[in-house]
């Protein structure tokens, strides 16, 4: 007989556990007033089943005088909850019993409580069996999508579909509200079909609607109106291709804007397009094509620690080439987590990046020119256990040296690669790189990788703390 065939009833018997009067030792008080609903349940299923759960239970022991545990969840509404209730006993959910605006927000709960697996079925659920509702309420979704950095398969679907039908968004009522993070996605995607004149005009229209305070007159501009028009867009501008535009173009529409430019962006930019005899030739047709976009590369970093130059060699220590050898392989670098953005604690950097791969720790020590990191090929968890790879390496920078100065440790311990634990950030080896519930009192120390990265065993807080999905370009 298959194993398989005892989980039915395996279900069935942890469901009617949940129905039990008798032995419960938990009281859920769920919803705001005047819908709140107390649930009863067990400790012992919702620690292991819930890691969000987890950590407020840790700080909730159970009391030896028979006193019942009392939790709140004012944020989740009490119908979402029993339905997620019933799934973490039973495994179950049967989504033909509830419209697609229900199972959003089943997939927001899930996320809040940090219920990995079932976000992402509900993810595929959605965009395999609900396309037509998604696209209807377009708005709604990319805006939901984007407001979680676990929906990530929610989020490709949206940019996907913007890249193909660009006015979704673009000509959307809503177009202004749009959040920087999903603007740069968009605008980077080389299947967006727009022009890329269309795309600048669009970025600036959306750069002066977050600042109403600025004339939409550009020729009453003040020295700081253009400083906060480039503060506002300067994510975006990285990813502008301006040398996809007809001199005509450049000339008419971005050349009085050029206070907002790099000098070094902007200079290349004017002898580039000056050189062009014929206005309705774009630079992108002649053979400079070539130099000004690995130019261009070099300000395609998402970081506020490392350049380019790291990435090209951090990527040649992931395909184990010699340093003087050619990049086989050409890498994106897609920030995942940023502390001084999302947060500096265990529990936002494992809600944001639990159950990826392919994943560089980019850590900046706090008054030290040193930079730390590490790459993990596997899925970080929040489990409490080692995760075994023969691939994992770390590293770290003294930064007064650009790249030059460099410690590269790869991992001796296999099996203890990666450490896994709800209560720290991202950790390397049993002590190599282990960083603390709210990144201080952090320790590098070696054991499980074949050399120690830094020169002192001291602990050290992290000034800011970024992590990168790579991905083949």
């Amino acid at each position: 007989m298959d194993d398989n065939n005892f989980l039915p009833k395996l279900s069935q018997n942890l469901l009617e556990i949940l129905n039990d009067e008798e032995y419960y030792d938990i009281a859920i008080e769920v919803g705001k007033d005047p819908h709140v609903k107390v649930f009863r349940a067990h400790m012992i299923i919702l620690y292991y089943r819930s890691p969000y759960l987890q950590r407020i239970l840790s700080t909730n022991k159970k009391k030896n005088d028979g006193t019942l545990t009392h939790i709140k969840l004012p944020n989740i509404s009490p119908e979402i909850f029993q339905i997620i209730l019933r799934f973490i006993y039973g495994g179950r959910l049967s989504l033909k019993e509830y419209d697609t605006s229900d199972i959003i927000k089943i997939l927001i709960s899930a996320s809040k409580l940090s219920l990995q697996e079932l976000v992402t079925f509900l993810q595929s659920f959605l965009i395999k069996n609900k396309t037509d509702w998604m696209e209807q309420n377009f708005n709604f979704i990319y805006q939901t999508s984007f407001s979680d950095d676990s929906f990530v398969e929610l989020q490709n679907y949206c940019t996907d579909l913007i890249a193909k039908e660009p006015d979704k968004l673009f000509k959307s009522p809503n177009f202004y509200s749009t959040s920087e993070k999903l603007l740069v996605t968009i605008i980077q995607n080389d299947n967006l079909k727009m022009s890329e004149i269309q795309v600048w005009e669009h970025v600036i229209k959306w750069g002066l609607a977050q600042n109403p305070e600025l004339s939409s007159d550009i020729t009453n501009f003040s020295k700081n109106d253009f400083d906060i028009l480039k503060d506002t867009i300067q994510q975006c501008i990285l990813f502008i291709k301006f040398y996809n535009l007809t001199s005509k173009e450049f000339i008419t529409k971005v050349l009085p804007y050029k206070r907002i430019l790099s000098k070094e962006l902007y200079e290349d930019l004017l002898n580039t397009y000056l050189n062009l005899l014929d206005p309705d030739i774009k630079p992108s047709d002649k053979s400079k094509r070539h130099i000004v976009t690995d130019k261009t590369k070099s300000r395609t970093v998402d970081s506020k620690i490392i350049t380019y130059q790291h990435t090209e060699l951090i990527s040649k220590w992931i395909d184990k080439l010699n340093i003087s050898g050619k990049l086989t392989s050409s890498y994106n670098f897609k920030l995942i987590f940023r502390g001084s953005r999302d947060g500096f604690s265990s529990d936002r950097f494992h809600r944001i990046c639990d159950y990826r791969t392919h994943m560089i720790t980019i850590i900046k020590v706090k008054d030290s020119s040193e930079i730390l990191g590490g790459y993990n090929p596997i899925q970080w968890k929040s489990g409490g256990c080692y995760g075994t790879t023969k691939d994992s390496f770390i590293f770290s920078f003294n930064n007064d040296d650009g790249i030059d100065n460099y410690i590269l440790s790869r991992v001796t311990d296999e099996n203890h690669a990666i450490f896994d634990s709800l209560y720290f950030g991202p950790s390397f080896g049993t002590s190599d790189i282990s960083i603390r519930p709210i990144f201080d009192s952090n320790i590098c120390r070696k054991s499980s990788y074949e050399k120690p990265i830094r020169k002192t065993d001291d602990e050290f807080i992290v000034e800011d703390c970024e992590i990168f999905q790579i991905s083949h370009n």
